[in-house]
């Protein structure tokens, strides 16, 4: 009995999972008073957005001047990009694929709710384009950058400097990589101890969630939530697995099983970049991710690689394609494919309403009047496709990690 509860003190995973369950009972017994536990959620994820800038600076620095002088940086960098793109195009293809299939959206009825609802402008889901995307990507002033949070900005100065780092000729930079590494590893051991109270924070926030909006939203889109499970769950233990199998030196189960705490965390936090410390330590310690592979694919995958939003992107636009009774011709399949996938790339890895699936529906040609039917529900769709977000980061990496000459 002693074993047991000493290995329940020092699982975290577990605990966590304790915790979203009574956090979630406490939510629906109190109801709208359970906000009263808002604030240990707001602490925890404080704490967490307190490190997470700092460590994603140092942690990609360090991981583009490990892998910069390295013969294999290029087919690293390329392939991580491409990974990607192709996962979150194949996940939205899935989607469209499973809505057509169970058409979600197919007898719903928007009427009864139509009175409710706020107005939603086309504006909130404008894309910007190609050229203002490239544009925006370049920091005139880095330390405003991180400042604001905007991390795609941060990710392209630290990569240029983490390269430029490794090009330095002579002995030069190692002492300066070195003390980034020594960083890297007291970031680590503060966000251990932040993790110590993640229990705590992961029951505030889901009472807070589950009393705010209950389960009573649910019925409307139900065979939407439902759709929207199970394909994150054959893509989480069916596609990925099978990824992992075929392209990575790890074996699938021991992957799916390793996977188990970081999912916890990123399906109680609903954020990417909360979860990275958690799913850089699973793949250095558990799945044997070198720290210059880790250090550079984890970080760029929990800002530019959504491939649960992918696949919510595009059974929002069958949900609501068909509750408008709006038949779709291939050109419009083609846009939803087209701009899920590019919305999914690039979106913050933080929590919040996704306007994106405005940008979505609006080139498929589908009303978007109904998508505050979803808002109230964000909170939840969010927690579960976050969770297969950080599982695709785990998977680009361990696939990558086979082009790296120190794990050869």
């Amino acid at each position: 009995m002693g074993i047991r509860n000493k290995k329940l003190m020092h699982n975290i995973g577990l605990q966590v999972v304790i915790a979203m369950i009574i956090g979630a009972l406490v939510g629906l017994f109190m109801g709208e008073g359970a906000a009263i536990f808002g604030p240990l959620g707001t602490i925890f994820i404080h704490l967490i957005k307190m490190l997470v800038i700092p460590l994603v600076v140092v942690s990609i620095i360090a991981g583009a001047a490990s892998l910069g002088d390295s013969p294999s940086a290029g087919k690293i960098g390329i392939g991580t990009f491409a990974f990607f793109i192709i996962t979150s195009g194949v996940a939205v293809t899935l989607a469209l694929v499973m809505g057509n299939i169970f058409k979600p959206g197919a007898g719903v009825d928007f009427s009864a709710h139509g009175q409710s609802l706020t107005q939603v402008t086309a504006e909130q889901g404008a894309l910007p384009g190609a050229m203002d995307t490239l544009i925006g990507m370049i920091p005139t002033n880095v330390f405003e950058s991180m400042t604001s949070g905007n991390i795609l900005q941060i990710l392209v100065f630290c990569i240029f400097f983490g390269i430029a780092l490794s090009k330095v000729k002579g002995d030069g930079a190692k002492p300066i990589i070195k003390s980034l590494n020594t960083i890297v590893e007291a970031f680590v051991w503060m966000i251990n101890c932040v993790m110590v109270i993640a229990p705590l924070g992961v029951f505030g926030l889901m009472a807070e969630s589950v009393g705010s909006f209950g389960f009573q939203a649910l019925e409307v889109v139900l065979k939407l939530f439902v759709v929207f499970v199970v394909a994150i769950l054959i893509y989480a233990f069916i596609f990925f697995p099978l990824v992992v199998k075929f392209f990575s030196n790890v074996p699938a189960m021991k992957f799916v099983s390793a996977m188990k705490k970081p999912q916890a965390m990123a399906l109680s936090t609903a954020s990417s970049m909360a979860t990275l410390p958690v799913t850089m330590e699973t793949c250095e310690e558990e799945l044997d991710v070198s720290k210059a592979t880790a250090a550079f694919v984890l970080p760029l995958g929990a800002t530019i690689n959504m491939t649960g939003n992918a696949i919510y992107y595009g059974l929002v636009a069958m949900f609501f394609a068909q509750m408008y009774h709006v038949d779709l011709t291939m050109t419009a399949y083609a846009a939803i494919i087209f701009t899920s996938t590019l919305g999914a790339i690039g979106q913050a890895g933080v929590p919040g309403p996704s306007f994106l699936v405005v940008a979505v529906l609006l080139a498929a040609g589908i009303p978007i009047d109904g998508l505050p039917l979803l808002f109230a529900l964000d909170r939840i769709f969010d927690m579960i496709r976050t969770s297969l977000n950080i599982t695709g980061d785990a998977v680009c990496a361990v696939v990558m990690d086979r082009f790296n000459p120190e794990h050869k």
